[in-house]
């Protein structure tokens, strides 16, 4: 074939998305505003229904859906902000697996807490092959000063919540809540960790929007055996729509929460408008009116409730949002056609790939991780550049955390999580994006089977 050149996982931005942001433009209103609080209700509605075209422009949906989903200027800022509400800090311990991105992990530095790493199972899960924690490790880890779990859906794949969950209950008579100093945000925080009543299951679901898995257990507490959206499972979730997510606002995020009925009732009650309006706090300098809010006339005045963060969505990548929303099901739809024949590729080759559907769980087709047998880091290295060489951009997701510099300082060694190295010193990720022709994939599946198949 005619060699291509194939880029990894360039944006996928149609005329719809410039026409809105022009518009936006336009609209004089280009920080925090009309569109930045549409995408909320829309996404909020996306993750409870899966569908993206209920009309939360009405009256009715939108009090249903408001109150949420916050938008924010970053996944890495929904993380860190998701463990601020729940009083993470100095003192507290926070479980994270080995095998992810740095995000999974700074935002609990950020806030102060100690991060346990912990290694994955061999091989990943026995069915997906998504590198999971190992559950066993993952318990005996658990402490008195443990407040958090960091769970990831790598690649798109959801992982087992309803394993993790069963821990956390299962060691809740370890679990100290905090107390209140009095100040707002350790109030609301003394609050929910006592409504939750264990360690709290935070969600790292940076590639995962639009990912589904049947669960028994969720945030809100024990339910009936349903399917479940990404963002409705976890205590706390987080997204991402950097640029090369399937859904893209070119930078951004966004923060959701499923807290347990007794929440909502008694003496240390939360609401979702309260925990909604902290993040806005947090999000903006803990500045108690937003500039949509001041420019109502005469509604000048402010204060500032803490001296917090800078993190807000603007009206102008909302735009993006917007669109993108519209378009995200063909989105899914394409990424899945493709990631068909890269299956039948790999099933031909007899190498390693990744699970995205089964009958529990349907992914969100994010990335395309295949493992070559019985080859070194050095081939591995080869293979990648030999690919290269004829046109077609791979990756590698990821190089583990205890591999890093800044997490070697901290005192990790990767010789002590083994699985999790051996599950990346032959791992290879193919490229994956709604901007593949017909023609490109044949074109990436046969370059695949001539590189690889000299090493096999």
């Amino acid at each position: 074939m005619k060699q291509r050149m194939i880029s990894f996982s360039p944006p996928d931005i149609s005329e719809a998305e410039i026409a809105e942001v022009a518009e936006a433009l336009r609209s004089g209103w280009i920080t925090t505003g009309p569109r930045t609080k549409l995408l909320e209700r829309r996404l909020a509605a996306y993750v409870e229904t899966g569908k993206t075209d209920v009309d939360c422009g009405t009256e009715e949906n939108s009090k249903k859906y408001a109150n949420r989903v916050v938008c924010l200027n970053s996944a890495t800022a929904a993380e860190e902000l998701n463990l601020r509400i729940l009083g993470i800090g100095p003192g507290d311990e926070v479980i994270v697996p080995a095998y992810t991105y740095t995000a999974s992990s700074s935002s609990a530095i950020h806030c102060g807490a100690k991060v346990k790493f912990v290694d994955i199972r061999k091989d990943g899960d026995p069915v997906t092959h998504m590198p999971e924690m190992d559950y066993e490790k993952l318990e005996a880890a658990i402490t008195e000063k443990t407040k958090a779990i960091v769970t990831v859906d790598l690649g798109g794949i959801v992982c087992d919540y309803d394993k993790v969950f069963e821990i956390v209950e299962r060691k809740r008579s370890l679990f100290k809540p905090m107390e209140s100093d009095g100040a707002p945000l350790n109030d609301l925080s003394a609050r929910i960790q006592k409504a939750i009543g264990r360690v709290a299951v935070v969600a790292d679901c940076a590639h995962s929007l639009g990912a589904s898995r049947i669960v028994s257990h969720t945030g809100k507490g024990t339910i009936q055996t349903e399917r479940k959206f990404c963002g409705a499972i976890a205590d706390f979730s987080s997204f991402s729509f950097h640029a090369v997510k399937n859904f893209t606002t070119a930078e951004g995020g966004a923060s959701t929460w499923q807290l347990p009925a007794e929440a909502y009732a008694g003496a240390n009650k939360v609401a979702d408008e309260e925990i909604y309006h902290m993040y806005q706090l947090l999000s903006l300098h803990g500045q108690n009116k937003d500039a949509l809010a001041k420019m109502k006339l005469g509604a000048w005045e402010y204060n500032i409730i803490g001296p917090w963060y800078k993190c807000n969505m603007t009206d102008i990548v909302a735009a993006i949002g917007l669109r993108q929303l519209d378009r995200y099901p063909k989105l899914l739809k394409r990424r899945l056609d493709v990631l068909k024949k890269y299956d039948a590729m790999c099933d031909e080759l007899g190498i390693f790939h990744l699970v995205h559907h089964t009958d529990f769980m349907d992914s969100s087709n994010h990335l395309y991780l295949v493992r070559v047998p019985d080859i070194t880091v050095e081939q591995r290295n080869e293979i990648i550049e030999k690919i290269a060489e004829q046109g077609v951009a791979t990756n590698v997701h990821y190089k583990p955390l205890p591999m890093m510099t800044a997490y070697k300082v901290l005192g990790w060694d990767i010789k002590d999580f083994p699985n999790t190295y051996d599950y990346y010193h032959n791992l290879i990720t193919l490229p994956l994006h709604t901007l593949l022709s017909d023609e490109d994939v044949e074109y990436v599946c046969e370059t695949v089977k001539n590189v690889i198949g000299n090493y096999i």
